[in-house]
């Protein structure tokens, strides 16, 4: 089992210490990540005027919608992979179909 890691960071200007099995980098990264909403969010007319309820549903919520959009571009991925995958099948299948063809014809070829 990994080793549990943990790290100061600073999120919307007060230090927090996380800890985790992740790494310190991923710990780190997710802080950043934190600090980036949080600004995307202060550009907001009115933000400074909720209470930190709403402040803190508002950060909640958007970092829904991102987890729910990313994880739809995972499944459209994975989709286009699959398909891929099938399309990838069945052009081996074709080939070697042609190179069976191929072959018949070169023995046919020859007895003649």
């Amino acid at each position: 089992m990994s080793e549990k890691n943990s790290v100061q960071v600073l999120i919307g200007g007060k230090v927090v210490r996380l800890s985790g099995y992740e790494s310190e980098e991923y710990l780190e990264k997710v802080a950043h990540y934190m600090n980036h909403k949080l600004d995307e969010l202060g550009t907001l007319s009115g933000w400074r005027r909720m209470t930190q309820d709403q402040k803190n549903t508002l950060l909640s919520l958007n970092i829904a919608d991102d987890y729910f959009k990313a994880k739809e571009r995972a499944e459209n991925l994975e989709d286009e992979v699959t398909g891929k995958d099938k399309e990838l099948m069945s052009l081996k299948q074709e080939l070697a179909s042609l190179q069976v063809m191929m072959e018949n014809m070169k023995k046919a070829g020859q007895k003649r």
